[in-house]
């Protein structure tokens, strides 16, 4: 069978019979990301041996036999998770494989070690290696188009992976691939990997997790030693200061080696090393001027360790076509006349002269860069250069040597010395060393100088021939992109490439792809934006036999590098071990109900595989601290499906059996989850067995109105209701002659199971479910179901919330009134619904008696005084201390007297007549007025909140004859009304107006059928304040919020048009609910309600939060108060209600004309709203609507819409300050007014008043150090609505100066002392330092392992 061939069918039935069955073998390798996904297709005879097996499997795979294992894969025998034999004889039949069916195998590491490779030669002329090996694969994560170098057209010579080429790669921590590019081809230079090892650490001298050297030294000896496949470069990053965000800087790979180089040489000082980089990297040139006339040559000496060669002249269209061209236009010296004469000081005048470089010396390991980068100062953006530009693999350096006499007779001689060390000054050069940004790059050094010795100038011509051995390839554009370094062995003279992780062999002609170039005419920026793959560094090493080094063998390593060898050796046989039990580690979710507690507690068990199931309880039992609370034999793990809730099956008999067999082997994920179940000592545990299904009973009492706790009893899908009710019979002792049965299938949704010979499957019983029972001999029986008292208990009972209410702290002067109007004014039955006092936080409360006869006479007095006032109920007024202290006006909301005494009346009203149970208008049937509160809480159980126990020891104890218990099985968390629902705010944002609470007619809205509702003092949370009440409040959801409110009045103390309902949310967040006539059906149980003294609002009403604005304040948003505006109001009558509230609520005594209210979005004050305004008409007006509130120095401006009010500010460069905010108000949008404007406030001429717009968000803070040039002074535009200002509406800010004063000059102490201040003081106000393009961010590299806090750094 050819290999890939995965669909091929082996058939059934062999028609001869003389033909031996075959057996399909489908293998998947595991070891390698690049191969997981492909598969091995082999068709093999039954009797095939093991051995034979795992020889097929090594040859197609091109891995060495006995280096990998083979184990079952998904499919079959998953139990069975040892790996296969791979020198046994037993045949594949023999060994449970199964002819006719595909046997999924995995190939895995063996011990945790990767495959061997099996080598061959590499000389081979056929194409068998390409069949082995995946490959190649685009990188992940690369930037931008990577086609010109791994493209489906190109392709390596082979792909091999870490074991064949014997090298490690790097893992990229992000965006750190030229940091591993560099590390890499300094490991692969011997001259720099030995003279590192040579260099011992001393740990009394230095921390070893700051030290650079030290960790280069382990990094090394890793990716010489190592078996993995990459190693992480955090320890090397960690010593340079780095954190975790430095992983995310892009860096050029130059710019790291000159920093990297400078530190190494710093940590070297004092050593045998110190000179190292120097006597490695460094050549020396001279940078020359000479008279043409009298011959006088001026010269320096600079030392470099690379040279920057240009890609493409300025100006030029043509690029060099090579190195050794852009070589000697690097020397090539350029003619100084005209106004660029030379000022010769032998003539003592302005010559002609040429100025040049000459190479003078030329380092053993010579670094070229190829400036690829560039910009385009008409696009002004950064670009990448893509042109082609070849390079040898041996370059001859003797044309370009000087060996002229240093000493001309006459001539001036500096020596730069280390100053320009790595750097080469050439005036000729285009941008050479430039630094785009302006930002100091290198190391934080206090002191850093210094005089370094310059080697003797000189070399012989015909000891110049360099050979290549490392190209760092950037493939991307000059915003961002990858590098790799293609590196050539000197052990075995092969080039490989280092690819982050990946390292493969590749060949010279891959080399040569990476010259760069594309087909097509290109103009001389076209190359802007593109990607590409090209060389950007080259590093030839010197061929001279007497220098070139070669590796040091393991022999020959230093003492010290032995002993750090051999650790790195324990730490990784460590890790490899521990991989290894992490791999033979099953991770389960682990679930159990505190026996004492009652809390259902989750967690993970991590146990061995090979661990027993013994073993394993114990583990849970400690990790669910149980040791003082129960026995360990009192407690057992079964198989447990958390999601339905529902016990699979227990492991009786199977406490010797391993783990890994028990849950099938070690997998990522499990389907199913693990109960540590427990009992009592005088309990038995239950068996479950697989095929059962979990049934939770509540027993419903019908006379009492409860629904009692579940029991839990399991049955099989098979049985019939009459069978099904004989075991309930049993359970829970009721006769099944008259039982009923109703099967709660989904929320709400309820089946009475009527016809007894139906099975419980086709009766919709799925793995967990509930049921309600009842038994009575009352004549509910023979009634409908949905007619029927069951139906309307069980309907109540599904729809019942649990809600906790903070009420409004009680205020001395309130509380008397607030206590009136609960024996008065309330909706009386809930208060009392026990008959007997309840303590709560707030003490006793009466009962329901004594509040119903104080509550009558009360109403009736209320009454005749409402008729007495009529409508004299001030309902404008909405601040809380005259809302709730004039609780007695709006009663006449609410109806009639006679109508609230009916109310009270039917409270009285013994009724038992289920008829009357859906239709009656009060909290509940008051034939539950003798239960006791434990009767109280079963009532209102729900399948949303009830509290299912497992082995409870509270609930009464029903031993049962068929071994059941009744109390072994925890119930499900969820809250199944609630599942799958998100959380509703309540907001009234969609619609037209806030519903009013009350209709035209004075009717309350809130008299709908749903009216369970009951209320218990609740044990105050801690925190929660003194004087501040809880209430646990369980209700029918179905009720809309106004009737809730109303059921809430007797607790608050006021009517319901005078508090407001804030729900609380998961991150403590309130948001008030205003839609009265929606439901509770968003709120779901244990959610927590805020009570706000204050008046609620009706239709057409909206609350409006106020803030002041206070420009010139260094926080210029100020909250004041809360508002309700209404739809019709006038921005005067608006000022008017909010003069008497500033006065009262913030101490402000303002009159209606010295303040305006304008618009505020976030933080930017906007269009100034004029006194005949109108809400909803001219100004548009939103649920939780937001205003500024601005305080006027004089007489409002602004009288028209067609006028524009600005701020303005004034920059004083000569001062380097900013002077205070000044409004500007226009008659229209034109430049000429707003300078006329700013001349008359400032007096600085119109001709000399420059301008700009702020930007961001209010007040547009910005540095006095980056305002005077980042800002877009003076636009050409003759309005202010066109671009680039836009200003089209009130509050833009403008800042303005005279362009004849002249910007202060700073020294370097006190620029960066205004610097602090001004950073300090725009993240106190929570602005930006500037707002000019973001600045790359420097590279640099600190000694001492972290960064100095320098505010002064962007």
């Amino acid at each position: 069978m050819v290999p890939g061939e995965e669909n091929q069918l082996v058939p059934k039935e062999i028609e001869n019979a003389a033909e031996e069955p075959r057996v399909l073998c489908i293998i998947q390798d595991t070891t390698n990301s690049k191969t997981v996904n492909e598969r091995i297709t082999l068709n093999l005879p039954a009797s095939t041996p093991l051995r034979k097996l795992f020889e097929d499997v090594a040859n197609k795979v091109g891995y060495i036999n006995g280096t990998f294992d083979l184990v079952w894969g998904n499919g079959i025998n998953t139990a069975d998770m040892a790996p296969l034999d791979h020198t046994s004889d037993k045949s594949l039949l023999d060994a449970n494989f199964e002819p006719g069916k595909k046997n999924f195998l995995h190939l895995t590491d063996k011990d945790g070690e990767q495959p061997q490779i099996l080598l061959e030669d590499s000389s081979a002329g056929d194409d068998s290696v390409h069949d082995k090996f995946i490959g190649p694969l685009p990188r992940e994560g690369s930037v931008g188009s990577t086609s010109d170098y791994v493209s489906q057209s190109y392709s390596y010579s082979s792909i091999l992976n870490k074991s064949e080429t014997g090298y490690v790669g790097l893992v990229n921590q992000a965006m750190t691939c030229y940091l591993n590019s560099l590390l890499q081809t300094l490991f692969m230079t011997p001259e720099f990997r030995n003279a590192l090892y040579k260099w011992e650490f001393e740990e009394s001298e230095e921390d070893p997790v700051t030290s650079i050297p030290y960790q280069l030294q382990r990094l090394f000896v890793l990716l010489q030693t190592s078996k993995k496949r990459a190693i992480e470069t955090t320890d090397v990053t960690r010593s340079f200061g780095w954190d975790s965000s430095e992983a995310w800087q892009q860096h050029d790979v130059q710019e790291l080696c000159r920093v990297m180089f400078d530190a190494l040489e710093q940590k070297w000082k004092q050593t045998e090393q110190a000179d190292l980089i120097n006597e490695l990297y460094q050549g020396k040139l001279k940078d020359y001027v000479r008279c043409l006339e009298c011959g006088y040559e001026g010269w320096r000496i600079d030392t470099y360790l690379d040279i920057p060669l240009v890609i493409r002249p300025y100006g030029s269209s043509q690029a060099f076509a090579s190195v050794e061209e852009a070589l000697h236009a690097f020397i090539q010296p350029e003619i100084l006349d005209g106004p660029n004469q030379y000022f010769c000081e032998r003539c003592k005048k302005k010559c002609d002269a040429r100025k040049g470089l000459r190479f003078l010396h030329f380092p053993y390991l010579l670094t070229l860069q190829l400036k690829r980068f560039d910009f385009d100062y008409t696009t002004m953006h950064r670009i990448k250069l893509n042109d082609r530009m070849t390079f040898p693999e041996e370059l001859d350096m003797s044309t370009f040597i000087d060996v002229e006499d240093e000493s001309p007779q006459t001539e001036s001689c500096t020596d730069s010395g280390a100053e320009n060390e790595g750097s080469c000054h050439s005036d000729q050069m285009s941008n050479d060393f430039s630094n785009d940004d302006g930002v100091d790059e290198g190391i934080c050094l206090e002191n850093n100088s210094g005089t370094e010795k310059i080697p003797k100038p000189g070399l012989e011509k015909n000891s110049l021939i360099y050979e290549l051995f490392s190209v760092m390839v950037h493939s991307g554009s000059a915003a961002g992109g990858h590098y790799y370094a293609c590196i050539k062995s000197f052990s075995d003279e092969q080039w490989y490439s280092f690819n982050d992780q990946h390292v493969s062999r590749i060949t010279q002609e891959d080399i040569k792809k990476t010259h760069g170039g594309s087909s097509g005419s290109r103009g001389y920026y076209s190359s802007a934006f593109a990607s590409s793959t090209n060389a950007y560094m080259l590093i030839y090493r010197l061929k001279d036999p007497a220098r070139n080094a070669k590796f040091l063998e393991v022999d020959e390593y230093p003492e010290h590098i032995k002993n750090l060898v051999q650790r790195e050796r324990e730490l990784e046989e460590q890790e490899k071990r521990q991989r290894e039990i992490e791999r033979n580690t099953c991770k389960i979710k682990l679930f159990c109900l505190h026996p004492v507690k009652q809390v259902m507690m989750e967690n993970k068990l991590e146990v061995h595989k090979d661990k027993t199931l013994k073993e394993a309880v114990e583990m849970a039992y400690k990790m669910m601290d149980l040791e003082e609370v129960i026995p360990m034999d009192c407690c057992r793990l079964v198989k447990y499906d958390e999601f339905h809730d529902y016990l699979e099956r227990s492991y009786e008999g199977e406490e010797d059996t391993p783990m890994g067999l028990l849950l099938g082997g070690v997998k990522s994920t499990y389907m199913f989850d693990l109960l540590l179940e427990t009992r009592r000592p005088d309990q038995v545990f239950q068996s479950y067995k697989p095929g059962e299904v979990m049934v939770k009973v509540h027993v419903v009492d019908l006379k009492a109105e409860s629904v009692a706790a579940p029991i839990t009893v399991r049955a099989y899908l098979n049985e019939t209701v009459t069978e099904f009710k004989q075991l309930i019979s049993k359970a829970v002792h009721l006769p099944a002659e008259t039982m009923r049965v109703v099967l709660e299938r989904c929320y709400n949704d309820l089946r009475l199971l009527t016809v007894p010979s139906k099975t419980l499957k086709n009766e919709g019983f799925f793995r967990s479910n509930k049921v309600f029972v009842e038994s009575s001999e009352t004549l509910d029986y023979q009634m409908a179901f949905t007619d029927s008292h069951l139906w309307k208990l069980l309907d109540r009972h599904a729809n019942t919330i649990r809600l906790f209410v903070l009420l409004p702290e009680q205020s001395p002067g309130s509380f008397s009134k607030r206590t009136a109007y609960q024996k008065a004014g309330g909706d009386s039955g809930n208060v009392g619904d026990d008959c007997e006092r309840v303590k709560g936080p707030a003490g006793s409360l009466k009962s329901v008696e004594a509040i119903l006869e104080e509550s009558t006479e009360k109403l009736k007095s209320l009454s005749l005084q409402q008729q007495q006032e009529g409508d004299n109920g001030d309902s404008s007024k909405s601040t809380e201390t005259s809302d709730f202290e004039n609780i007695e006006s709006p009663l006449n909301e609410r109806g009639s007297s006679a109508s609230v005494d009916n109310r009270e009346l039917e409270q009285h009203m013994q009724t038992s007549d289920p008829e009357n149970f859906q239709s009656e208008e009060r909290s509940d049937s008051d034939v539950n007025n003798d239960r006791s509160t434990s009767s109280v809480d079963s009532d209102i159980l729900s399948s949303s909140h009830s509290s299912d126990t497992l082995c409870n020891a509270d609930n009464a104890q029903i031993p049962l004859a068929n071994g059941l218990d009744s109390h072994s099985i925890t119930s499900s968390r969820r809250t199944k009304a609630n599942e799958g629902k998100k959380e509703t705010w309540d907001t009234a944002e969609e619609d037209s107006g806030t519903d009013s609470e009350y209709d035209e007619s004075g009717k309350s809205r809130g008299e709908i059928q749903y009216m369970y509702f009951k209320a218990e003092p609740y044990a105050a949370d801690e925190g929660s304040g003194e004087g501040h009440k809880w209430l646990m409040v369980h209700v029918d959801k179905r009720i809309t919020l106004a009737t809730f409110k109303q059921h809430l009045e007797p607790f608050v103390g006021v009517l319901s048009s005078h508090f407001k309902v804030f729900r609380v949310y998961a991150s403590n967040q309130e948001f008030e609910s205003v839609r009265l006539n929606e439901t509770l059906s968003s709120f779901s149980d244990d959610n927590k309600i805020t009570i706000r003294l204050g008046r609620a609002l009706k239709k057409g009403e909206y609350r409006v939060k106020v803030y002041q604005l206070l420009v010139n304040e260094q926080e210029p948003c100020k909250f004041l108060l809360d508002a309700v505006f209404a739809k019709g109001m006038t921005v005067r009558q608006s000022k008017e209600e909010l003069i008497p509230q500033l006065r009262e609520q913030c101490g402000l005594e303002l009159s209606i004309d010295r303040f305006r209210l304008r618009k505020k979005t976030w933080k930017n004050p906007g269009t100034v709203f004029l006194d005949y305004h109108i809400y909803e008409e001219d100004i548009n007006i939103s649920s939780n609507w937001e205003v500024f509130l601005e305080v006027l120095d004089g007489v409002e401006k602004m009288k028209s819409m067609s006028q524009l009010a600005v701020l303005s500010r004034r920059w004083r460069p000569s001062e380097m300050k900013l002077d205070p905010f000044q409004e500007v108000v226009l008659e229209s949008s034109s430049v000429d007014e707003l300078r006329d404007k700013l001349y008359e406030i400032s007096g600085i001429p119109v001709e000399d008043i420059e301008f700009a717009k702020g930007r961001g968000t209010f007040p547009c803070d910005i540095s006095v150090l980056d305002i005077h040039q980042d800002l877009d002074w003076n636009p050409k535009v003759s309005t202010l609505n066109v671009w680039p200002l836009y200003i089209c509406d009130d509050g833009a800010v403008i800042f303005y100066r005279d362009r004849r004063e002249e910007l202060m000059e700073l020294t370097d102490e006190q620029r960066n002392e205004l610097m602090k201040k001004e950073s300090s003081r725009l993240q106190k106000t929570g602005h930006r330092v500037t707002y000019s393009p973001r600045k790359e961010k420097a590279l640099k590299i600190y000694l001492d392992g972290a960064p100095n806090k320098d505010l002064t750094q962007d």
